[in-house]
């Protein structure tokens, strides 16, 4: 079964600096009917305005993977990692017991667009961390590579929760494939361009949960960028 989560009906807040999107209840945004999948329980679509950004703030238990899109962001935490965060790359950091940290669009003029992933660890309470790892369009085009993993497989990086992580980038024509193990859902979304997922139609910004399902076919029907989460 797919269902889908259209663009258009999401949460929407403007803040000047910030304006943004929210796939499952956040903030101010409530939706009982969409509050999370599974343990997926955040993708913000954000786009910071130039010198905008979060100041320091704290978060604890929650696996969290900020994705880039254009631009870049520079990340600063009380791990005392400083980096900055461009299109390509995979950044976790996991709050366990509390971490704290500010995010600030690297650019005094032009905008970054991100997506805010927050996924429910399996464990609490474990020691804060963070890693971050580049994977070119070179290993993503016409397929979905995997970028974050439990065990860390496959070059991924590794994610204390129940989840794996894929990245594609497609030119018109071009499928990808992701098999399900029994009992695994799946939630595919969509950053660029139009696809099928299963047969299903989809539009940028646009989301899908599958259950029931062996496997998460995508096909591009014009130029695409996808991430699709397995998910126990």
């Amino acid at each position: 079964m797919i269902t889908i989560r259209p663009a258009s009906e999401r949460g929407y807040a403007n803040h000047g600096w910030l304006d943004t999107f929210h796939t499952f209840s956040f903030a101010d945004y409530w939706d009982e009917d969409h509050v999370q999948f599974r343990n997926l329980r955040v993708i913000n679509e954000d786009r910071i305005a130039g010198g905008g950004g979060f100041p320091i703030h704290g978060h604890r238990d929650m696996e969290i993977i900020t994705w880039i899109v254009d631009g870049a962001l520079e990340h600063k935490d009380s791990l005392g990692t400083g980096a900055t965060i461009r299109p390509g790359d995979v950044q976790r950091m996991s709050a366990g017991f509390g971490i704290r940290h500010s995010e600030f669009n690297a650019s005094r003029t032009v905008p970054v667009h991100l997506l805010q992933i927050w996924i429910e660890p399996s464990r609490t309470g474990i020691k804060p961390g963070y890693e971050q790892k580049h994977f070119p369009v070179s290993e993503r085009q016409g397929r979905l590579r995997l970028v974050a993993s439990p065990d860390g497989r496959e070059g991924s990086i590794t994610i204390t929760a129940d989840a794996s992580l894929y990245s594609g980038v497609f030119a018109p024509g071009e499928t990808g494939t992701v098999a399900l193990g029994s009992g695994r859902y799946a939630w595919v979304q969509v950053i660029k361009g139009t696809m099928t997922v299963n047969g299903t139609a989809l539009a940028a910004g646009d989301g899908a949960a599958l259950s029931g399902e062996s496997q998460v076919q995508v096909t591009a029907t014009a130029a695409a960028e996808v991430l699709v989460f397995d998910l126990g």
